[in-house]
């Protein structure tokens, strides 16, 4: 295709010409007088820094000498950074830095060059305070204005200037960072060599003298936004000595991986993208689990977007765990009210994939298991912390086809038949319990009372036969109530989940263990390994009743001298309430036998939801209240009562439960908004007295309580042995 001829006028390009030609001589000039004024410039900025370094961080700035070694070069030479009245943070023997000039006319400063000959960073930590402290004060006077900032702007600068800081070309050699926190751990890195030429970075660093050699090497071209850089140690793991001896912590892996791709403006949304692999990390807390959790091979295509109020990572996103894959979705919303969202989407893949993707020594007791057929998983949360009871929590593992080939180090159908249980007390094992007809405490389910049943279900579990194992409303209404508390003061247990933690994992309170127990309740539960019945017959066998009582059976002979079927009302009230906290039991007893009169408004309550359920007779005299008696060989043990107890307050941990009835006949919309009936198991308003007990005095008694547990603990455990 031929371009159409353009002409011209010769006028026109004469005074094109002569605006160019004059535009260049006011440049050559201009550039001219500033290279003439260049030093006294640099003597002013050198000025300008050190008082402002001096009056807005508290920093002694020195530089022993400083010029200019090229058009944009500059060089400097000792250089020590000393905040006040605290170590040295930095000396510098021979430093070179060149910024681009292009830039520069429109106020940005990228660097070009960087050359470091030897120096040294250490930072100190001493108590509360480290000479750093001055990031800090210089943030404090920052957040004098109370204009709110918009987030993708925030953002986008903040990773400009990171981007600006990195050169072209950079040189370091033997840069040493030191750590000290309170001469109890040291660190030390010595960056032997560290390059950028042509976008490739190569380093080397030593980490505590001759402990190990890490590498950071990859390619970075930051005028791009782009970089794609690598960690990892010659010859061993890159790990930390220092984390396990200062916080107890493993952590180690081959090589780290991250990745940026690119980074812009979507509309009005900052969205980076990019990625992060790691490969065999291994992680050790207690808090974690007992054991190493190894990860071998995981990574995530992150779509990360920030908007004016809000960071997110957009569903877009993909983890890989081995053979698995699953799309997150994370948002924290900060305005005007702080909001929440998690979305996990696991689309349907192969089960054993996603079992052999779990980390190692995860789940332990399933190490081995074999399952074929496909899953898929979805999780949505949703927390407006301004309303927080509207909290939304949806979780389902949905099998297809889904069956077990072959049990792991586990039989999860251990418990159909009969077998030995092992309860521990503070890691330690009690004694071994037959849950089988050859105990003769063993009680099966035709023989307990329907009074104990029906209480310990409308306590504990009310949906326990209609429900899979868990149940989603008690979840969210869990997370609502602990969100507002600010602390974990209620769960969402299950007696399928309470069974499973029991007979199958360790008493140690870990995510780990708390992640296993949910996949064995699902694998139980949606399998149909144990029948519903033989599931409550073990627990009710196996359930802890007071210090060192174990079973129904146990527990009915041991404060009341029966059989499990005989238990009254009154009786299988109380055994439902103690089992949130058995070893108190015997303290909610007076000394005559009679129970402490706190607990007649519970007696009430549970005995109302059982008889508005068709499961026991109205009964005025709160349930049979008044007819439990405890067995006279145990009395002679109680103390004498030496406070008054109210009998409207509630100690915290003998507060009414929270029952969830779950009628299945309401619709999905009455569950979602509610019915306009008056619900039956709302908590009964509880009154307060006028005269309020101090913190002092409720100190006082539970100090006197914890005393009593103490003396009475080998009391108990001879009576039952007499008994």
């Amino acid at each position: 295709m031929q371009l159409p001829k353009i002409n011209i006028p010769k006028k026109y390009i004469k005074i094109g010409a002569w605006v160019f030609g004059v535009f260049l001589l006011i440049s050559v000039i201009l550039g001219g007088i500033a290279y003439s004024k260049r030093e006294a410039l640099l003597q002013k900025m050198m000025a300008k820094a050190v008082a402002k370094a001096d009056t807005d961080y508290d920093l002694d700035l020195k530089i022993g000498s400083y010029g200019f070694s090229g058009l944009s070069t500059v060089h400097l030479t000792n250089i020590t950074v000393v905040p006040k009245d605290r170590d040295t943070l930095a000396n510098i023997n021979d430093f070179t830095v060149g910024v681009k000039l292009f830039p520069l006319i429109f106020g940005n400063v990228k660097l070009s060059e960087i050359i470091l000959n030897k120096g040294t960073l250490n930072v100190v930590f001493k108590d509360s305070l480290s000479n750093l402290d001055f990031l800090l004060k210089r943030k404090k006077k920052d957040t004098v204005s109370t204009k709110k900032s918009d987030l993708a702007d925030l953002a986008h600068n903040l990773l400009n200037q990171v981007l600006y800081k990195i050169p072209d070309h950079m040189e370091l050699k033997d840069l040493m960072l030191r750590i000290n926190d309170n001469d109890t751990a040291k660190l030390s890195f010595l960056t032997t060599t560290a390059t950028i030429s042509d976008g490739d970075l190569l380093s080397t660093i030593k980490v505590n003298d001759n402990y190990a050699t890490w590498h950071v090497n990859g390619s970075v071209y930051p005028g791009r936004k782009q970089l794609d850089v690598m960690l990892f140690a010659d010859k061993k793991k890159v790990d930390l000595p220092y984390l396990e001896k200062r916080f107890k912590t493993k952590f180690s892996f081959d090589t780290v991986r991250t990745e940026m791709k690119s980074a812009d403006y979507s509309g009005d949304d900052f969205k980076i993208k990019g990625s992060w692999a790691v490969k065999n990390l291994l992680l050790n807390h207690p808090k974690v689990a007992s054991n190493d959790i190894v990860i071998e091979d995981a990574k995530i295509d992150a779509d990360m977007r920030i908007g004016a109020n809000y960071i997110a990572l957009d569903s877009s996103s993909t983890v890989y765990l081995k053979k698995a894959t699953l799309h997150p979705y994370l948002k924290y919303t900060l305005s005007p009210n702080k909001i929440y969202e998690v979305k996990i989407q696991a689309p349907e893949q192969d089960a054993q994939d996603i079992l052999n993707a779990f980390p190692q020594g995860l789940f332990e007791s399933l190490d081995g298991l074999q399952v074929s057929g496909k899953v898929k998983y979805a999780l949505n949360f949703y927390l407006d912390s301004s309303i927080p009871d509207s909290v939304k929590f949806d979780s389902g593992l949905t099998p297809v086809n889904f069956k077990i080939l072959k049990w792991g180090k586990t039989n999860l159908q251990k418990i159909n038949s009969d077998f030995i249980y092992t309860p521990y007390e503070r890691g330690k094992p009690m004694r071994d319990i037959m849950i089988g007809p050859s105990n003769p405490n063993f009680t099966p389910l035709s023989e307990v009372s329907s009074n104990f049943k029906n209480a310990i279900l409308t306590s504990e579990d009310p949906s326990f036969f209609t429900h899979k194992g868990f149940v989603q409303e008690s979840f969210r209404k869990s997370l609502a109530v602990n969100f507002k508390e600010k602390k974990f003061v209620r769960g969402g247990s299950t007696i399928s989940m309470q069974l499973v933690k029991n007979i199958f994992l360790s008493r140690q309170k870990t995510l780990a263990r708390k992640a296993e127990e949910i996949l064995i309740v699902w694998l139980i539960e949606n399998n149909r390994l144990i029948s519903k019945n033989r599931m409550l017959e073990v627990y009710f066998n196996i359930i802890e009743m007071g210090q060192n009582v174990y079973g129904i059976g146990e527990a009915t002979r041991y404060y009341f001298g029966k059989r499990p079927s005989d238990l009254n009302i009154g009786e299988g009230i109380f055994l439902a309430n103690i089992v949130p906290r058995p070893k108190i039991a015997l303290f909610k007893f007076k000394p005559d036998g009679g129970l402490k009169d706190y607990l007649h408004p519970y007696f009430k309550y549970i005995g109302n939801i059982m008889a508005n359920r068709g499961l026991t007779p109205r009964d005025s005299s709160a349930y049979g209240f008044y007819n439990v008696q405890l067995r006279p060989a145990l009395r002679q043990h109680l103390l004498p009562d030496t406070t008054a107890v109210d009998s409207a307050a509630f100690d915290s941990d003998d507060l009414l439960p929270a029952i969830e009835t779950h009628d299945e006949s309401k619709s999905l919309f009455d569950r979602i908004f509610g019915g306009s009936k008056k619900d039956t198991t709302s908590r009964p308003a509880i009154k307060t007295d006028s005269l309020q007990k101090t913190k002092k005095q409720l100190r006082q008694e539970k100090r006197e309580q914890k005393k009593k547990e103490k003396d009475l603990e080998k009391q108990m455990e001879q009576s039952k042995e007499k008994g």
